[in-house]
C-alpha cells in the first residue's frame, strides 16, 4: 500500500513537471511567432518659439582715438617724462627739447617789439606836429603826407614784430611735449639727446584711448540684405538701433562687458562683397588690447516663430543636414532641414520643418527610415530607468506555473 502510494506521488509529480514545461514551450512558440513589437523612441514636437537671430563674425579691435606725438619744432631731445606703456593725461609733459635757442629767438623779437612801438611813437608825434603846420604854410604839404604815412607804417612795424614774438613764444612752447589725448602711451620711439623735428616732425610716440574700445567687423552684404527683407516681411522683429553685441576673444572667452553697435556702413566693398560695421565696448580693467583679433556675435533681430531641434537631433552627412521624424503613420522617415545657427544646445532650423513634427532625439541607432517606431516624449538620461524596470516585470509570471507544480509535487511527496 505503501508502495503504490509512492508511485503515485512519483507519477504526479512528473506530470506537473511535463504540463509546466509543455505551458512554457507553448508560451516560446506563441512568442517566436508574432512580429517583434517596434522600437521605442525619445521625441520632442517641433513648436515655434521668439529666437535672436544672432551672427557671429571677425573683427579686429582698435582704440577710439590714436594720436601721433611729433617733434614740431628742431632740437635735441633733453628728456622723456613719462612711463612708457603707462596711462598718461591731456596735456602732460612726455619730452623736453632743448629750449635754448628758442628762448633766444623769443628775446630778440620782443626787443624788435620794443623798437618798433618806439619807432611808432615817434612817427605819430611828428605827423602830430606837422598837422597845425600845413594849415600855415609853415612845412609842405608833402612832408606831412610823409609824416603821417612814416606814422602808418611804424605801427605796422609794430604789429610785425608783435606777431614775431607771439610765434616766438609758440616755438618756445613746443620744445614741452604734451600728451595731446589721455590714453595709455606706448614706447618711446627716441632717446635723451637725439636730433628731432630736422625737415619733418619727428614721431616720438604713440598715445592711445582704450576705454571704451572700437571693434571693427564685416558682414556679407547678402546677409545684411536677407535680414533686412526677413524685417520688411514681418518675419524677423528688428531691433530698433538696440543691438546688442557680445564679444569673444582669442581664447575663446566671452569678454564680460556687452558692446553696442554704433554704425554700419553704407556702402558695400567692392573686393570682399561685405559692409563694414563698428561696435563700442567698455574697457575699464584695459583688458582689451588694441589690434587683437577677435570675434563677435550681433543679435540683429527676433525670430517670433523660430523652430529649433536638440543638436543631438541633428545628423550631418555628405549631402547637408537632416532630422529622422516619426510621421503620421508611425514610421519613420529623414527630412532634409538647414539649420545654420546654434543657440544654447539646439539648432535653428530654418528649412525642411513647418513644426508639429515629432523629431527623433534618442534611439536613433535603433530605427530605419521607413520602418514603424514607437514614440514616447524624450526625458533626459536617467529617467528610462524604471520604465524598462516596469517593463520586465512581467516575465516573472511566466516561470510561476512551474514553480507552483513543483512545490506541489513536493508537498505530496511529503504527505506520502
Amino acid at each position: 500500500m505503501r508502495k503504490s502510494q509512492r508511485i503515485r506521488c512519483v507519477a504526479a509529480y512528473a506530470l506537473a513537471a511535463l504540463s509546466a514545461v509543455a505551458l512554457v514551450a507553448c508560451g516560446d512558440k506563441k512568442a517566436e511567432g508574432g512580429p517583434p513589437p517596434p522600437p521605442e523612441v525619445g521625441v520632442v514636437t517641433v513648436t515655434p518659439s521668439p529666437v535672436a537671430v544672432v551672427n557671429e563674425l571677425p573683427g579686429r579691435l582698435e582704440g577710439i582715438r590714436t594720436a601721433e606725438v611729433r617733434a614740431r619744432v628742431e632740437g635735441i631731445v633733453l628728456s622723456r617724462n613719462y612711463t612708457e606703456g603707462g596711462e598718461v593725461k591731456a596735456g602732460q609733459v612726455m619730452f623736453r627739447i632743448d629750449p635754448a635757442p628758442y628762448q633766444a629767438t623769443l628775446a630778440s623779437a620782443q626787443a624788435a617789439l620794443q623798437r618798433a612801438e618806439a619807432n611808432a611813437v615817434s612817427a605819430r608825434l611828428k605827423a602830430e606836429r606837422y598837422k597845425p603846420l600845413v594849415a600855415v604854410n609853415a612845412v609842405s604839404k608833402q612832408e606831412y603826407d610823409d609824416a603821417v604815412a612814416s606814422a602808418g607804417q611804424a605801427n605796422a612795424d609794430v604789429a610785425s614784430a608783435k606777431a614775431a614774438v607771439r610765434t616766438a613764444q609758440i616755438n618756445l612752447g613746443y620744445t614741452t611735449v604734451t600728451a595731446p589725448i589721455s590714453g595709455r602711451a606706448g614706447r618711446a620711439l627716441v632717446t635723451e639727446g637725439a636730433l628731432v623735428g630736422k625737415g619733418e616732425a619727428t614721431k616720438l610716440a604713440l598715445v592711445e584711448q582704450v576705454d571704451p574700445m572700437w571693434v571693427t567687423f564685416t558682414q556679407p552684404a547678402s546677409e545684411v540684405t536677407r535680414l533686412r527683407r526677413a524685417i520688411e516681411s514681418g518675419m524677423v522683429k528688428g531691433m530698433n538701433g538696440g543691438a546688442k553685441v557680445h564679444l569673444y576673444v582669442e581664447d575663446g572667452r566671452e569678454y564680460e562687458q556687452t558692446g553696442k553697435l554704433l554704425f554700419s556702413d553704407m556702402t558695400v566693398d567692392p573686393t570682399t562683397g561685405a559692409i563694414t560695421l563698428r561696435a563700442q565696448f567698455p574697457n575699464p580693467k584695459r583688458e582689451l588690447l588694441s589690434g587683437t583679433f577677435v570675434r563677435v556675435k550681433i543679435e540683429q533681430g527676433v525670430d517670433e516663430n523660430a523652430l529649433t531641434v536638440p543638436q543631438r537631433a541633428l545628423i550631418r552627412g555628405a549631402q547637408g543636414a537632416s532630422v529622422m521624424v516619426v510621421g503620421t503613420d508611425g514610421n519613420v522617415a529623414a527630412v532634409p532641414v538647414k539649420a545654420p545657427q546654434a543657440i544654447g544646445d539646439s539648432w535653428v532650423v530654418t528649412e525642411g520643418l513647418k513644426g508639429g513634427e515629432k523629431v527623433i532625439v534618442e534611439g536613433l541607432q535603433k530605427i530605419k527610415v521607413g520602418a514603424p517606431a514607437k514614440a514616447v516624449p524624450f526625458k533626459p538620461a536617467g529617467a528610462s530607468a524604471p520604465a524598462a524596470a516596469t517593463a520586465s516585470a512581467p516575465a516573472a509570471p511566466a516561470s510561476a506555473p512551474k514553480a507552483e507544480s513543483l512545490q506541489q509535487a513536493k508537498s505530496d511527496a511529503k504527505q506520502g
